[in-house]
């Protein structure tokens, strides 16, 4: 197996794990979203959805591209949920440098993203 497949299928795995995590524990998600957002379990599950989407996508040659495009965009959409989990950390029992130590986790995963989905 090349490491270029290695990469693409354990992005995928990666983004398939965590948004089934989102239907399987979804209060998990519901104590980090931000309270101005409306409709939150809405919001968790609907983020679920593309995150399995989007890691499906990226195995297949055809969707490979928009697969990535989606998955950025949901990297930006849940940033304000990683943010607000860093600011009320404590509330929710985690480590200071965990909750901060995410969010610039992000930008490498973003990178992961992009280049996974321009592979042929």
């Amino acid at each position: 197996m090349t490491l270029p497949l290695l990469s693409r299928y354990a992005l995928a795995l990666l983004f398939v794990l965590a948004g089934t995590w989102h239907f399987v524990h979804p209060a998990t998600y519901l104590a980090i979203m931000p309270p101005q957002l409306p409709q939150p379990l809405a919001l968790v599950y609907i983020s679920g959805v593309f995150e399995i989407l989007g890691g499906l996508g990226l195995l297949l040659r055809p969707t490979r591209r928009l697969a990535g495009w989606g998955l950025l965009v949901l990297l930006v959409a849940v940033f304000p949920a990683n943010l607000y989990m860093a600011l009320i950390h404590e509330k929710l029992g985690i480590p200071g440098w965990v909750a901060w130590g995410r969010l610039p986790v992000q930008l490498p995963l973003m990178w992961w993203v992009w280049r996974v989905s321009r592979q042929r």
